[in-house]
């Protein structure tokens, strides 16, 4: 049984695939007790409909593998800490998976490197990144006509356990504008994901 423990202390610890304020990380196993993760994916639209799919920072994998045992192809994910995708990679292979795709890329400064258009851009708690648009054009650029982006974050609320401070906390009204400036169409209204989160889906 392998025992994932990451130095949360650290100041350079991101989950991300690109340089983003953090709001650290704790323990993975309190980490993954703030997540319904099945809930999230079902509400999310992740499932066998889904040939490949990218997802822009790893983190612990908390999503990485229950994603990849869904979709029907390769699972991409980057994240810009090598400890990160290390652990995710040893996650993948305990759980028997060999769809997942885990690279070290900071995604803005060097783009995406699928090989092949996808058809769902996972951008789950990255968006209070100091270029949320950056991001999101990135998205549309990975995804295939018609393809998905869906966007998660932190309910703007000071009294969930953990999220980015406030002040770079983004708005569920700044998200959905966001995703209409970058060029999606913005599928539906707001996804409630409890118990923290919300979400939305767009379309290219």
């Amino acid at each position: 049984m392998l025992e994932y423990r990451i130095d949360a202390s650290r100041s350079t610890l991101f989950s991300a695939a690109m340089k983003v304020r953090d709001s650290g990380m704790p323990e993975v196993a309190y980490w993954e007790t703030l997540f319904d993760v099945p809930l999230i994916l079902g509400r999310m639209g992740i499932d066998s409909s889904i040939e490949s799919a990218v997802e822009v920072g790893s983190g612990y994998g908390t999503f990485t593998i229950p994603a990849a045992r869904l979709i029907r192809g390769t699972m991409y994910t980057y994240d810009i800490e090598p400890d990160m995708i290390r652990l995710t990679e040893e996650r993948s292979l305990q759980e028997g998976l060999r769809n997942v795709k885990a690279s070290v890329r900071d995604v803005i400064a060097s783009g995406a490197d699928a090989g092949e258009p996808v058809d769902y851009v996972l951008l789950f708690n990255i968006l209070h990144h100091d270029a949320p648009l950056d991001i999101l054009r990135e998205a549309l650029h990975m995804l295939r006509p018609g393809g998905t982006v869906g966007c998660m974050h932190w309910n703007y609320d000071p009294a969930t356990p953990r999220g980015p401070a406030m002040e770079i906390r983004p708005r569920p009204s700044q998200i959905r504008e966001w995703m209409t400036a970058a060029g999606f169409e913005v599928r539906g209204g707001q996804i409630d994901l409890p118990p923290h989160h919300y979400g939305w889906l767009g379309t290219k």
